[in-house]
């Protein structure tokens, strides 16, 4: 019995069933008429998105994946090609058709060992990278392996040092500004100060907030965008961790429409399998013109033989120099370690 309502663009790339022998054809629809929207939200298949953007019929809407894009994945932060009801209509269900090249991709595995690599979001410019100075301490193997990942996806990177009511900021400065990191100190966020200073620094940019749970990561956010109202928690005086407040990434506008954060759930753990020595090395380009004359299979750790980083070193021509090459070796080479060393 033939199916009521008539073809549509699926039937042209539909295996060919027990009933028929039509042959399978990779064509696909051009969907000459879509629009492009831009993923703010992820839920259990459904999409929301934002079209138009900044124009005077800027609206959201919620779609799903067309059959085509079963098995790829859209993220927050995707730039997609949408077709069907875009009114925005309280009702109202798109589809998505097509991905949009993305400029960045941020990835994390599950441990160093995970072969599966998960996208936590596409097309940002920087990971902020949010932890307190006090309760809970700051770990510093979290913040390495958050550059490490923010390197490889071609991101710039912002420290945000919370809770700078309760300790000094110093030492992690000293540890990150030489790796090319900037740092923003901030107090306690009732200040405005202290707002607006993370603000200037996300202005006009895509930033991913990444962070554990409990260090005031949603508390900035609801500081940043009044508007986000996220669940904030409090740290266990036990375990001095934080509970999970965010449960799923989401793309929240800066007021005045001057930029976007992305707010992504509390992490444990940042395993980085996916990520290659070549493209931590490629971000330090004095250290990576030295390895040249690495010999081959050089894992440039502390201890490597033969490495051509100590023989850099070395050779500093005055003792200002050789400081400078010091902290940048040091502050490279932990990082490296951090690609396969816990958290």
């Amino acid at each position: 019995m033939a199916r009521r309502g008539g073809r549509d663009e699926h039937d042209a790339f539909a295996r060919p069933s027990k009933r028929g022998s039509r042959p399978r054809t990779k064509q696909r629809p051009e969907h000459a008429d879509a629009v492009v929207g831009f993923v703010t939200g992820v839920d259990r298949g459904r999409y929301t998105l934002l079209l138009a953007e900044g124009l005077p019929d800027e609206r959201a809407v919620h779609a799903m994946k067309a059959r085509e894009l079963a098995r790829t994945r859209v993220v927050v932060g995707d730039r997609v090609d949408v077709v069907g009801d875009t009114s925005g209509g309280k009702d109202a269900l798109a589809r998505i058709v097509r991905i949009g090249e993305r400029t960045s991709v941020l990835r994390r595995t599950a441990d160093d060992t995970d072969p599966y690599e998960r996208i936590v979001v596409a097309n940002a410019d920087q990971l902020v990278i949010v932890t307190a100075l006090a309760q809970p301490e700051p770990r510093t193997g979290m913040i390495d392996r958050a550059v490490v990942a923010a390197y490889d996806a071609g991101m710039d990177v912002l420290l945000c040092l919370t809770k700078a009511d309760l300790a000094p900021a110093d030492e992690l400065r000293g540890l990150y500004e030489p790796l090319g990191v900037s740092v923003v100190v901030t107090a306690t966020l009732a200040d405005p100060a202290s707002v607006d200073a993370v603000r200037e620094r996300l202005r006009g940019r895509v930033s991913v907030l990444l962070g554990h749970s409990g260090v005031g990561k949603s508390t900035l956010v609801n500081a940043l965008v009044p508007s986000a109202r996220r669940a904030t928690g409090h740290v266990n005086d036990v375990t001095g961790r934080g509970r999970h407040t965010s449960t799923s990434a989401v793309a929240l506008r800066l007021p005045g429409a001057q930029g976007w954060v992305v707010d992504t759930p509390g992490v444990r753990s940042l395993g980085l399998a996916h990520v290659e020595v070549e493209h931590v090395l490629a971000a330090f380009e004095d250290l990576d013109e030295a390895a040249e004359r690495c010999p081959r299979g050089c894992t440039h750790l502390d201890g490597a033989p033969d490495c051509a980083l100590d023989d850099w070193l070395a050779a500093s021509p005055d003792t200002e120099t050789r400081a400078t090459r010091e902290v940048r070796l040091t502050s490279f080479r932990r990082l490296l370690a951090s690609r396969t060393a816990s958290v």
